[in-house]
């Protein structure tokens, strides 16, 4: 098959094999758009905030906050995806809000409305 000698038509049918991938993949990214999440980063840890924009290359996360040392509330569950689901135990330490862009591999966690109340109002740690 010589590439040069394609139709329109066929380069179009060709394109929409992948298209409909790309498109399915960018949807499933678009739905925590607005929602408070943590993400976790191999670089940046764990961040909790609100879902600006994200793709397959980064997120940007506003009122982010990063969880330097994080326990859950509810002792029974564990790690990051405990604090997920019931908030912080006086254990953790976190970092003021900021607005945060995170350019590198990634995973979202999506809060329970407990757990985001617990993090938005949590202290800051003081160095």
């Amino acid at each position: 098959m010589n590439y040069d000698d394609l139709t329109l038509k066929q380069i179009k049918e060709i394109k929409s094999l992948f298209g409909d991938q790309e498109e399915k993949r960018l949807k499933s990214y678009e739905k925590y758009i607005g929602e408070y999440v943590l993400v976790r980063s191999r670089n940046e840890g764990v961040n909790a905030g609100y879902v600006v924009e994200c793709d397959q290359t980064g997120i940007v996360l506003e009122e982010a906050r990063r969880l330097w040392l994080h326990a859950p509330k509810d002792g029974s569950v564990s790690w990051y995806e405990g604090v997920a689901i019931s908030g912080l135990s006086e254990k953790s330490k976190v970092s003021p809000p900021v607005k945060k862009v995170i350019v590198e591999v990634y995973s979202i966690t999506e809060c329970s409305k407990e757990a985001e109340k617990s993090i938005k109002e949590y202290p800051s740690n003081e160095q």
